[in-house]
This record gives structure tokens, sequence and C-alpha cells, in this order.
């Protein structure tokens, strides 16, 4: 390994956990504003009714779910909306986390009740009377806009358990 592969994967670890952690700072603060729309079917109709209240999908999954084809196929014809939409789209490895981060679960996807909470897809859409504006979203924002310049239309990020 040459020095510049060392120095290039350790700044592009950094990144990657900035963006991680601009995410959860996201997802908490659209949760607040009311900004989440939770589920793959749930934000499939938004998708449908209102394409220009999104700002950013998040697909996510695990090991456990690379299997689902139906799942998969939902992903592909998210992601086509998103791409002729100009949504930007991450995928996301880390349910647990995310359970973490929206619920306060320590399950993946367990919600208030009884039944599981699809977490599979979350959009972050801008609130009617004043558009959603932080940090966060402008990091994640560039982070999908480098990943299409380097061909990359939708880029990973893994979140961490804490």
């Amino acid at each position: 390994m040459t020095l510049e592969e060392v120095v290039g994967s350790n700044s592009t670890d950094k990144k990657m956990e900035t963006v991680s952690q601009a995410l959860e700072e996201l997802l908490v603060a659209a949760q607040r504003q009311d900004c989440l729309t939770v589920g793959v079917y749930e934000s499939a109709k938004l998708m449908n009714v209102d394409p220009d209240s999104v700002v950013l999908c998040v697909l996510a999954t695990d090991e456990d779910d690379e299997g689902d084809i139906a799942l998969q196929i939902h992903f592909t014809l998210l992601q086509a909306f998103c791409c002729d939409n100009d949504i930007n789209i991450l995928r996301v490895s880390g349910m647990r986390r995310l359970a973490q981060v929206l619920d306060g679960d320590t399950e993946a996807g367990t919600g208030t009740g009884t039944e599981p909470r699809d977490m599979h897809c979350i959009l972050v859409t801008n609130p009617p009377l004043q558009p959603l504006q932080c940090q966060a979203l402008d990091r994640i924002g560039s982070f999908c806009e480098e990943s299409r310049c380097r061909n990359q239309w939708v880029p990973c990020l893994d979140l961490q358990d804490r």
C-alpha cells in the first residue's frame, strides 16, 4: 500500500464518519419538525403526491435484507424516481443504529406498537411554510454530489452502533 492510499483511505474514513454524523443530526432535526416519512409504501405514496417536497431519500438495509427480492425491486423503483426528480439518495446499512436515532430503541425496526416499524425507506421533506435549513443537509447534499461526480450514483454509508 502506498502512502497516498493510506492517507487517502484515512481521509475517506473521516469523511464517511462526518457524513454519518450529519445524517443522524438531519434525521433527528427532521423528525422534530415532522419532516420525516418512514416506510417504503408511505414514501412511495408521498413521492407520488408531492415529489417536490422531498430533499433526501434514505434506503436502509442490513445483511439480512440483501436476499429480499421484493425490497430490492422497491429500492430500484424508488432510486429511479429519485434520479428522475433530482432527489438525493443514500444507501445506508445499520438498521439498529437507525432505530436508535429515530426511536431510541435498541432493537432494529421496533416501534412503539407490536408491529415492527419499516425503516427501509426514509424521506426527509421540506416543511411547507419554511424550508428545512441545516448544515447537516448541506453536508449530505455535498457528499451526494461528490459521489455522483465519481459515478457513484447512490452513495453508501455504514451507520455504526454507539
